[in-house]
C-alpha cells in the first residue's frame, strides 16, 4: 500500500512542487527530464511512479527501447554520454 504523503505531510507536496518548478526552469531537456524522473522511481522502487513516468514519456514520444534499457542506462548504447551523465543513483 502506498503512502498518501499528500494527507501525513502536506508540506512535502509544496516541497515537491517548488522542486519541480525549479527543475523545470533549468537547462535540463524535457525528454531527459522525464527519464531522470524514471530513473529515480526505479531506484525508490515505487512501481507507481515508474507506471507514471514511463507512461508520461511515452506520450512525449520517447522510444520504447530507450524506456526499458533505463535500469541500465550507464551502459546502454541508445543514450548519450550527457544521459548518461545525468543517471542517478551510484557509479561504480
Amino acid at each position: 500500500m502506498r503512502l498518501d504523503y499528500r494527507q501525513v505531510l502536506p508540506e512535502a507536496t509544496q516541497a515537491m512542487a517548488g522542486l519541480e518548478r525549479v527543475v523545470r526552469e533549468s537547462t535540463l531537456e524535457p525528454a531527459l527530464r522525464l527519464l531522470v524522473k524514471l530513473r529515480a522511481s526505479q531506484i525508490n522502487g515505487c512501481a507507481y511512479c515508474v507506471d507514471l513516468h514511463t507512461r508520461h514519456a511515452t506520450d512525449q514520444g520517447e522510444d520504447p527501447q530507450r524506456l526499458h534499457l533505463t535500469a541500465v542506462w550507464r551502459e546502454a548504447p541508445v543514450f548519450s554520454a550527457r544521459e548518461r551523465a545525468a543517471s542517478p543513483g551510484r557509479k561504480r
